[in-house]
């Protein structure tokens, strides 16, 4: 009997503690986790609007050419008409030897500005280019005026003006016409080629 009772209150105090351990948990407060911040709103809509100024002008100034980039130009141009020729883009090439003419023709290069010129000339006329035929005409001009050869300068814008009339460019025959008066009025000085010494015969 003194057995029994012994088991029976074992079991019973075993089973108690083992109640009151568990309840002890579940009343014990458990530490709960912060809240979580809310996502800040990084929209740009909320970013502050710039208050733009107006920019100041920007005032250019043409820069007087230099020897440098004279060079730099005629190398350019060359080569691009080099290009041309071997490809046999005759039309463009045309107008890159008047190009480099006109580069001549600011250095007082008169010689090489009046070759090219030439040549240009020749590939425009069997291209059919009129325009640039005649602008080609009235550079030579220029060039024969300023070197004194008067006739044959006049020759050439006469020959520019009747083939603005022929094609009817009333533009360049107006502009021809005003180089002529210019050119009759203009006291005739005997200029002698730069390149040339002295009794070496003109080139025509």
């Amino acid at each position: 009997m003194r057995i029994f009772l012994i088991i029976l209150l074992s079991t019973f105090c075993f089973s108690a503690s083992a109640q009151w351990y568990r309840v002890d948990k579940l009343l014990k407060k458990h530490e709960r986790p912060e809240a979580i911040e809310p996502m800040a709103n990084h929209s740009a809509a909320l970013l502050p609007v710039a208050t733009l100024h107006p920019a100041p002008a920007i005032i250019t100034q043409a820069l007087a050419s230099t020897e440098y980039s004279y060079l730099a130009q005629e190398s350019i141009v060359m080569k691009t008409a080099q290009h041309n020729m071997r490809f046999r883009v005759y039309a463009d090439a045309s107008y890159n030897f008047s190009d480099l003419a006109r580069l001549y023709i600011k250095q007082n290069r008169y010689a090489e500005a009046k070759w090219y010129l030439l040549q240009s000339n020749l590939i425009s006329r069997s291209q059919n280019d009129d325009k640039h035929t005649i602008a080609n005409l009235i550079d030579l001009a220029t060039i024969k005026a300023g070197l004194g050869d008067y006739v044959q300068a006049l020759q050439d814008l006469t020959e520019a003006h009747d083939l603005a009339c022929l094609r009817d460019f009333k533009e360049e025959e107006a502009a021809i016409d005003k180089k002529i008066l210019y050119l009759k009025q203009t006291p005739k000085v005997d200029v002698r080629y730069a390149e040339e010494p002295q009794g070496t015969p003109k080139a025509g």
